[in-house]
Parts: structure tokens; C-alpha cells; sequence
């Protein structure tokens, strides 16, 4: 969730192996990091109300959006697949959305999504 962000695991005095993609991706670095970490308190904070995972909120949330979007998360371990699966499980109430989206306006999320070079690619 979010390049493994939104799982908790990861803060500003994460190291990555020189070989992981996210030593590449801005929003990554670790002064961005510690900034965006109010957005992962929240994350967290809900699903500990809810008992749940970080990742399964996020993904309800997601889900909550609207009928159409549809997540479509990215791992290689069964017992993460397993995870994102229950976030379908996950209801979010009216007042849990409320609370989510009045945070997370105040959250500025620093950093852009992908490298410079990506980017490029992406927008081909």
C-alpha cells in the first residue's frame, strides 16, 4: 500500500537495499518520509479503532470512493494478497469517512509519486 508506506513499517529511518526502486522515487526520501508520516497516523489510528490493518483501511477506503474504482494492489507474498482481500470485509461508516477525509485535507503529502525519468515514461 502506497509503495509499502501505508503499511506503518516504513519511517524516516527506513533503509532500503540499493537494488529497491524506492531509493529512486522521491516521495521516499527520508525528509519526505517524516512529513508524510501524519498521513500513516491516521491510516493507522483508524484501523486500530477498527481492528484491522493500515493497508485494509486504505484499501476500504478506496472501495468507498466509489462503485467503480476498483484497487489493485501489488504483491508477491500469499499472506499480503490474503491481507488486501480482507480490506473488502472492511466497513467504513459514514463518520469513519467524514474523519478520514477532514485529516487527511490537513495533510500535505510531499514528494512526487515517481522519478523524473518515470514520470516521463508515463506520460508518453
Amino acid at each position: 500500500m502506497g509503495k509499502g508506506f501505508l503499511t506503518g513499517k516504513i519511517d524516516e529511518t527506513t533503509t532500503f537495499d540499493k537494488t529497491d526502486f524506492r531509493n529512486t522515487v522521491p516521495r521516499f526520501n527520508a525528509e519526505n518520509r517524516k512529513a508524510n508520516q501524519a498521513l500513516v497516523d491516521l491510516v493507522s489510528r483508524i484501523a486500530a479503532k477498527k481492528k484491522v490493518t493500515p493497508a485494509q483501511i486504505a484499501l476500504a477506503w478506496l472501495l468507498a470512493q466509489k462503485p467503480w474504482i476498483v484497487p489493485i494492489p501489488g504483491t508477491t507474498k500469499l499472506h499480503r494478497l490474503e491481507e488486501n482481500l480482507g480490506g473488502a470485509n472492511v466497513a467504513l461508516t459514514p463518520d469513519d469517512l467524514r474523519e478520514i477525509e477532514s485529516a487527511a485535507a490537513e495533510i500535505n503529502v510531499q514528494g512526487a509519486r515517481y522519478s523524473e525519468g518515470a514520470q516521463k515514461m508515463i506520460d508518453r
